[in-house]
């Protein structure tokens, strides 16, 4: 089993805590749904207008785990358009 590792940082159009939250809550879950992946928000929690997301997933091969990051990416960036990826990187464990 393999283990990889999604890091992105988007750029939120939120003016409160309160409003990012809300954005984050729903991108996390509905990833985990949809994906099956487990995820966090990793760092800049007190900046209403950034955050940094983590997405974890195990997979029987390297290729298969990074596959199933890249959909993610993919299907977060045509889902929610409004949110803008400023780094994304992945990476093997």
């Amino acid at each position: 089993m393999h283990v990889a590792l999604l890091q992105m940082r988007l750029l939120l159009p939120s003016r409160t805590l309160k409003e990012k939250r809300a954005i984050v809550k729903s991108v996390l879950s509905r990833a985990r749904n949809r994906f099956n992946v487990a995820c966090t928000e990793s760092e800049l929690h007190d900046q209403p207008m950034d955050a940094e997301l983590c997405f974890v997933t195990v997979a029987p091969s390297v290729a298969r785990a990074k596959q199933i990051l890249q959909e993610l990416e993919s299907w977060l960036v045509s889902e929610r358009p409004e949110l803008e990826v400023s780094d994304v990187q992945v990476e093997e464990l």
